[in-house]
């Protein structure tokens, strides 16, 4: 299991300043659609200059039709990320054609479908997509394994779930962990660290409990040390 940091602070500033704080530690740093918009391709490459050997997540949830998606992911692999992924929504079509689009590239990164987003409650869900929760995240698995992609984002309540369905390389990444019982906000389906690695989780995501922390390194530590 890896640590992936949400760089989600309000200001490019402040996201460079936690960066410096946590630059000795070895963890994926998650750009989303917010800090993305603000402060573009130059803070991708300010990540690096902190440290080259931070592994990046844009996290922009590609949808759109098929060809638009492929055209969004091919710009992506200009940018050095090494991680993306698309809202596995669009369809079996729209992903298998992003992967087709990726084929001539040798090292193209990691490309994973969302699921169900973490923010939603079982019946909120319901009313977008007439399904449970888990019954839809295991389609979407199975869809995006079948399109080529190499995992999903998902709450770690579904993970194991995926795994059992797809296979133990298929991977999972789940939003929502609150590792010390934090509160959980915006999130409805939060889980800590173990609930994760006991449901074979390969990244967890962690925001505000490590960027709200006075220490965030001291936090990091911690996790590192629980996973």
């Amino acid at each position: 299991m890896e640590l992936c940091v949400a760089l989600d602070l309000p200001t490019k500033e402040e996201n460079l300043a936690l960066i410096e704080k946590i630059k000795d530690y070895d963890v994926w740093l998650k750009v989303g659609l917010r800090t993305y918009i603000r402060d573009g391709e130059s803070f991708l490459q300010a990540i690096k200059q902190i440290n080259p050997d931070f592994k990046i997540f844009l996290d922009l949830k590609l949808y759109d039709i098929p060809n638009t998606m492929a055209d969004a992911a091919e710009s992506i692999m200009g940018l050095g990320v090494d991680m993306f992924n698309v809202h596995a929504s669009a369809g079996r079509r729209a992903m298998t054609t992003v992967m087709q689009r990726l084929e001539k590239y040798e090292n193209r990164p990691i490309v994973l479908a969302v699921t169900a987003l973490t923010s939603f409650s079982e019946e909120e869900f319901h009313a977008v997509y007439e399904s449970s929760i888990s019954q839809k995240a295991d389609q979407f698995a199975k869809d995006a394994m079948q399109s080529g992609l190499d995992g999903v984002v998902c709450s770690a309540f579904e993970s194991a779930s995926i795994k059992n369905i797809t296979n133990e390389d298929f991977m999972t990444l789940t939003p929502g962990i609150r590792p010390f019982g934090e509160d959980a906000g915006d999130q409805k389906r939060v889980a800590d660290v173990n609930f994760a690695k006991n449901a074979l989780v390969d990244f967890i995501v962690v925001g505000r409990p490590i960027y709200q922390a006075k220490k965030p390194a001291e936090v990091i530590a911690k996790i590192l040390a629980q996973i």
